[in-house]
């Protein structure tokens, strides 16, 4: 979903969208190659060696990135959407896009109500121990929310659209909740444990995934109520595009502040590479793709370029954690399988 999103964002970025089809074409190419090899290797996995994917599940850490899946299905259903076209008629193209989107809505749903039961009811985890990653698994549904509203214009049946727009934005609603509640636990854990300087780190990037998807969702549903209900209520929906996006792209932009702030003490303190540095590239994306909608909603060149230099890092970012991994791989410091993650102390560390 890290390289999927960066073509997804391509497509619709202001000024320069245009000059970007072929190369969104190549990377949603890759990232669709990427989705069926990784879905390859983890059903072999799981059927040869079904011990490491319930070891996953019971430990606290490993079964938070579990709702990975859904949304790499759900990103690559967008993509299907904006590119798909180069290669399938339109009749496959839909076919191709309802399944992931089905299928990445289903088990992201899911996801958003086991994981958090077993954190509830029989994961063991410390007063500390909120991190970014508490997030994965309640995002899902805000992603749904928000390739539902590209799906949407393709159905026929009116009755059909309006009940998939009232579902998306339910959708949006169960992330959004979920998310503002972990987002002030998190904020919880740093005012009184502080961070760590180690893999922990990047998850904080984690925080801007439901923000800017959210600012994306609205944006997308907003403009979709346009055709598909009746007014004053449809004008109220494309309004809240401006009324919620903008304030939340504030607290975005004030929350990428503080992640770069820390991120860039634990990068002092010898931060070692793990995957979680792919958490600056997706979360970054969905702040693309909602500045975008933002521009769109709003006219405003300051939203445009804006969207243009939250791109530029959103590749920057990829490359370093492309480059990271593949280190990573041939040195096979990332493709261990832990009995179990490592506990993690949070501590603020002397005082500066």
């Amino acid at each position: 979903m890290g390289t999927g999103i960066i073509a997804n964002a391509a497509a619709g970025l202001p000024i320069i969208g245009q000059y970007l089809d072929k190369v969104g074409l190549i990377i949603w190419v890759i990232a669709a190659l990427m989705l069926i090899i990784m879905l390859l290797l983890k059903v072999i996995q799981t059927v040869v060696k079904p011990h490491i994917i319930k070891r996953q599940f019971n430990d606290p850490v490993m079964a938070q990135f579990f709702g990975a899946p859904p949304m790499a299905l759900l990103t690559i259903a967008g993509g299907t959407l904006l590119f798909g076209q180069h290669f399938f008629s339109q009749d496959t193209v839909m076919i191709i896009a309802w399944s992931l989107w089905l299928t990445g809505t289903i088990t992201g749903l899911i996801t958003a109500v086991v994981i958090p039961y077993l954190l509830f009811t029989h994961h063991q985890v410390r007063g500390d121990a909120a991190f970014g990653g508490w997030l994965m698994p309640v995002v899902p549904p805000m992603v749904s929310a928000t390739i539902g509203a590209m799906i949407i214009p393709h159905t026929q049946d009116l009755l059909l659209q309006q009940t998939l727009l009232y579902a998306c934005y339910a959708m949006f609603g169960i992330s959004l909740m979920a998310a503002f509640i972990i987002i002030s636990l998190i904020w919880g854990r740093l005012a009184h444990s502080g961070t760590s300087s180690g893999a922990r780190v990047p998850t904080l990037w984690i925080v801007l995934g439901p923000l800017g998807q959210s600012i994306t969702a609205v944006g997308a549903l907003g403009t979709v109520a346009l055709s598909v209900i009746e007014q004053p209520l449809a004008n109220s929906l494309d309004n809240m595009a401006i009324l919620y996006g903008v304030p939340v792209w504030g607290f975005a932009f004030y929350w990428s502040i503080l992640a770069t702030l820390l991120t860039l003490r634990a990068l002092r303190r010898k931060m070692p590479f793990a995957l979680t540095w792919w958490a600056f590239t997706f979360p970054v994306g969905t702040c693309v793709t909602g500045t975008t909608q933002l521009a769109l909603h709003t006219g405003l060149p300051v939203f445009e370029w804006a969207a243009l230099i939250l791109f530029m890092f959103l590749v920057a970012a990829w490359v370093i954690a492309a480059w990271g991994t593949i280190k990573g791989i041939k040195t096979g410091n990332i493709i261990k399988n832990p009995t179990r993650s490592p506990i993690i102390i949070s501590n603020k560390g002397p005082q500066y």
